[in-house]
């Protein structure tokens, strides 16, 4: 039978026995000891252990109060949490401060790593924590957290089937807990205990998808015929004449151009390999800059985007364009890559030119100059020759001229 409250005033030790417990309900009793100490208890399992959970000193905390701290307990267990771990946690917390738990320091190493990366990246970065990290570890101490917690987060994002964000999001929580461990923080990293290979599934990263070359003349028809944005027309062509990434090619400034020189540099915080890359620009990817030019010219934003000028275009614009157009599953922006290095090296250029042209190559700061300078005239070459050869596969190799008329 539950407890009440005439019985927990009225209970007290026998003279024989230094400790008697009176059990009231759901694991909970009370604790009453020779010297006169009452003790709320709880008694559960985690983890396939059996453990204790003290819920406070009765009369100072009642039998109706010792009861609610029991269901919360209980409830955080349904969740998977350990009550006992939370309650040192939240000790922990009110020792240190608000300042150190996970998701503070978490924005700490953010602020510090985030300096030479691309905005973009570092956004998407702090996205995913925001999204899928900081409700399960960001209001925990950081020094609580346990190697088990980390997989309990990656498994959560596992189990939605987001196998690559789980395995990316455990090895940024190893970098935020080294941060810490460099700080003084914490003594050591408990993700260091927990490789992404060992904890969760094996995730194989597919191509993407690419059209064949044979296929290319009717998709570049029907780029010239769409019917959608201009801007969306025009940025698929010019990423079929540069060949450079989506991200690169959405995100790009007017400043970054100098058409009457017929170049365009990308700053190195916009690339990949963080370093600057110069793609030479055929009178066809001219061309499309002029145009542009005379629709967004005022704008910093080479591609605005449709509702939020100060935003570039979205990443996926160009993707659903092609899905519209009959290609879903078949090919990306991205695929305009593989295309390209495709068709090149089929047409003997030399593959130093096309994986520096693809910027595929690392570069110091010292090769990058000694490239650019010794292999920017062939680079420029071939890109003439490669907007000649997208010309051709456009109109079709087997055009029969129109008869001229007589004078």
């Amino acid at each position: 039978m539950p407890l009440t409250k005439i019985e927990c005033d009225r209970a007290a030790c026998p003279a024989d026995r230094p400790v008697i417990r009176l059990a009231d309900e759901k694991g909970m009793y009370l604790e009453v000891t020779a010297a006169g100490g009452k003790y709320w208890r709880m008694k559960y399992r985690h983890g396939g252990k059996e453990k204790r959970l003290a819920l406070g000193v009765y009369p100072a905390v009642s039998l109706a109060q010792a009861r609610k701290a029991r269901d919360k307990a209980r409830e955080a267990m349904v969740g998977g949490d350990d009550p006992a771990q939370l309650k040192r946690e939240a000790k922990l917390t009110k020792a240190m401060g608000d300042a150190n738990t996970f998701e503070s320091v978490a924005r700490q190493w953010w602020a510090h790593w985030s300096g030479p990366k691309s905005p973009r990246h570092a956004d998407y970065v702090l996205r995913r924590l925001e999204a899928d990290v900081f409700p399960a570890l960001g209001s925990r101490p950081v020094a609580s957290i346990t190697a088990p917690q980390l997989l309990a987060m990656a498994k959560g994002i596992e189990a939605r089937g987001a196998v690559d964000i789980a395995k990316r999001s455990l090895q940024t929580c190893g970098q935020i807990m080294r941060f810490a461990v460099a700080h003084g923080l914490i003594e050591r990293n408990p993700a260091a205990d927990v490789k992404p290979s060992d904890a969760l599934k094996p995730y194989r990263k597919e191509n993407y998808p690419r059209l064949d070359a044979k296929e290319m003349p009717e998709l570049l028809r029907k780029m010239e015929a769409y019917q959608g944005s201009a801007y969306t027309r025009l940025a698929m062509k010019l990423l079929a004449l540069t060949f450079v990434r989506t991200g690169e090619l959405i995100a790009a400034r007017w400043a970054e151009f100098d058409l009457a020189a017929a170049e365009w540099r990308i700053p190195a915080e916009r690339m990949k390999m963080r370093t600057p890359h110069i793609v030479p620009l055929a009178p066809q990817a001219v061309e499309v800059l002029q145009i542009l030019h005379t629709i967004s010219g005022e704008r910093a934003l080479v591609f605005p985007g449709e509702r939020d000028h100060e935003k570039c275009m979205s990443n996926n614009t160009i993707l659903k364009a092609l899905e519209r157009m009959g290609y879903k599953g078949r090919m990306t922006g991205h695929g305009f890559r593989g295309v390209a290095s495709t068709i090149l090296h089929e047409q003997g250029h030399g593959h130093h030119l096309i994986e520096l042209q693809l910027s595929h190559i690392e570069r110091d700061s010292v090769a990058a100059a000694y490239n650019h300078a010794t292999y920017l005239t062939d680079r420029r070459a071939m890109m003439h020759q490669w907007a000649n050869h997208i010309d051709k596969l456009r109109k079709g190799a087997d055009v029969i001229p129109l008869p001229q008329r007589a004078a």
